[in-house]
This record gives C-alpha cells, sequence and structure tokens, in this order.
C-alpha cells in the first residue's frame, strides 16, 4: 500500500440494481512480485469486510529469482493468504513458522500490532501463484490480541461444474473451521466448464476475482486482472465457463465502519495510521521482531505526517 492508497476516493458509483459491475485491477510491485491489485481501487473500497485483494502471478521461480517479502508490520486486519500453485513460508513475531501449499490456509490476525515476513522455503523452479486478502477488524477486535492459524484441510463441495473449497465462513452449508470476526466469506472455486448456478446470501455483497482463464457473470465477462462485484440482495448467481477457470468469491454484511488504509494498516484515523508507523520506524515493541534473514522493511512517513513535521 502506498500514500495513493490511502487517497482512493471513498465514493461507491450508483449501479443499477443487481448489475454486475466489472472493475479493473491495478499493476503493483511487491519486492519482487508483480500483482494485480483489485481491492481497494477508485470507488469500491470494501466488499463486506474485505479491504484488499492481491492476486499474485503466475510468477516463475528460479535460483536467479526467489520471491521473498522481508519482515513488515500489520494492525487492524487479517491477513488471508491463498496459493493456487508454489508454496511460502510464513514467520511472525509471535514465533510461527508455517510453510503453506496450494489447498491450504495461513490466516493472521494483527489485532493491536504484528510483523511477518513470507519467504521461499527453498524452491528454485516452479511458479508462484496465488491471492493475498485483508479482512478489516471491527471495533471489537481490532485492538485486540495478534494470533496466527494453520489450516491444512477445509471443507470442499462438488457443486454443478465446479469444486468449491470454503476458505473463510460458511457457504453451501459448509463452514471453514478458520477465524472471523464478522459475518463474511471467501470460497475457491475450480470451474470445471459450462454453468454453475450458486446459492448466495441476499444480505451479503460479494466480489468475484478471476484467478486464471474467464468467467461469464451473468453477462459479463470478467478475466483475470478485473473485480466483477455484486450488490446485496441476490439470493443466486450463475457462473458459465468455457473451459477450467479458478476464481475466489468473497462477501459479506457491508462493513459500515469507516476503513482508513495505509502502507500495511487499517484504521479508523489518519492519527492512528501515524502513530503505528512511529512505532514501527522507532521498532517499538507494538510490533515485535521477526526471525527472519530478511531485514526488516522501511517505509518513509505518510504524506501528511511529512506536511506536519
Amino acid at each position: 500500500m502506498t500514500n495513493d492508497d490511502a487517497d482512493l476516493a471513498s465514493e461507491v458509483p450508483s449501479i443499477a440494481a443487481h448489475e454486475v459491475q466489472v472493475i479493473e485491477s491495478r499493476t503493483a510491485q511487491i519486492g519482487a512480485l508483480s500483482v494485480r491489485r483489485a481491492l481497494p481501487t477508485k470507488g469500491r473500497r470494501t466488499v463486506g469486510a474485505w479491504c484488499f485483494i492481491d492476486h499474485m502471478g503466475p510468477e516463475p521461480v528460479s535460483v536467479e529469482h526467489s520471491i521473498d517479502i522481508a519482515p513488515h508490520p500489520h494492525a487492524g486486519l487479517q491477513t488471508v493468504t491463498w496459493l493456487f500453485s508454489g508454496e511460502f513460508l510464513h514467520r511472525d513475531s509471535l514465533g510461527s513458522e508455517q510453510i503453506i501449499r496450494p489447498g491450504q490456509l495461513n490466516l493472521m490476525s494483527a489485532g493491536y500490532g504484528v510483523a511477518h515476513s513470507e519467504e521461499n522455503p527453498g524452491l528454485t523452479y516452479g511458479q508462484l501463484h496465488g491471492i493475498q486478502l485483508w479482512v478489516a477488524q471491527p471495533s471489537s477486535t481490532r485492538n485486540g490480541e495478534a494470533a496466527f492459524e494453520h489450516h491444512r484441510e477445509l471443507p470442499g463441495l462438488e457443486l454443478d461444474n465446479a469444486t468449491a473449497t470454503v476458505v473463510v465462513g460458511e457457504f453451501a452449508g459448509a463452514v471453514s473451521p478458520a477465524r472471523r470476526d464478522s459475518e463474511h466469506v471467501g470460497v475457491e472455486l475450480d470451474l470445471h466448464g459450462g454453468d454453475t448456478t450458486i446459492a448466495l446470501e441476499p444480505t451479503y455483497e460479494y466480489a468475484l476475482v478471476v484467478a486464471s482463464g474467464e468467467v461469464l457473470v451473468d453477462t459479463q465477462v470478467v478475466t483475470p486482472g478485473n473485480l466483477a462485484y455484486l450488490d446485496p440482495g441476490r439470493d443466486e448467481c450463475r457462473f458459465s465457463t468455457r473451459g477450467p477457470s479458478k476464481a475466489m468469491l468473497v462477501g459479506g454484511v457491508p462493513f459500515v465502519e469507516r476503513v482508513f488504509m495505509w502502507w500495511n494498516f487499517v484504521a479508523r484515523t489518519q492519527d492512528e495510521i501515524a502513530d503505528m508507523w512511529l512505532r514501527w520506524a522507532a521498532g517499538d515493541e507494538r510490533f515485535g521482531d521477526v526471525a527472519s534473514p530478511f531485514p526488516r522493511i522501511e517505509v518513509a512517513p505518510p504524506s501528511w505526517v511529512l506536511q506536519n513535521s
């Protein structure tokens, strides 16, 4: 996240009821990793409590090209790491050290503050491909203790022409064991080709992010690099594909609390963000230390801190 992310327009464009809104992602660079940032974008800051979606890769891994994200802080959010191919080694200031592989979930609740890294566990070939998502924590937990959990197995469902894996929340009667602090859901859809109709929770808004292939959502074609937004009030939606496609469906009750994002922090005010940055820059114990071979990431202060200094 950059200063530009903090200034994203908060206005939501008006759309006709139950019209599928397709929003183009923008390219961002995370170290050596190129990503498509599907959320936040101008005009769409959150979908339920989901406030950040980066589609990573596919990115080749080699001896010369090792993908590592050095130690950095988080506060006020949960990180949800989901891979389609490759591996990451998660390390955090709680002492966690966990390899994540495709079909497994790493979920870190930052609360008041935590730091972590995501590193290549030694791979020298293949591809890294996945999605990194954030969930804005509500006021009831956003200043609570940090926590980390890893889920090796998650519930799966066979649908018409598709397989679903319930990453977070409840979907079609299947419930993920992962923690959630608000009413939201995240589901990987492995679409085999043909039509797939899924039931939706009418009180939720949803978004579909395509990872590979292309998906027809009602009458809108969605390809990697785009997000399809579905407004509340729907009880079902039909997806159509000509061949194998992978996508992530996220949704939830619209998040009513104000969300102010900058870099790796989710807060409610600029003052909170400034305090988070100052504490990270000072090496404050709020975020702790990560047992990583990589030096921690430092970043310039927010623009409003510079203006007031």
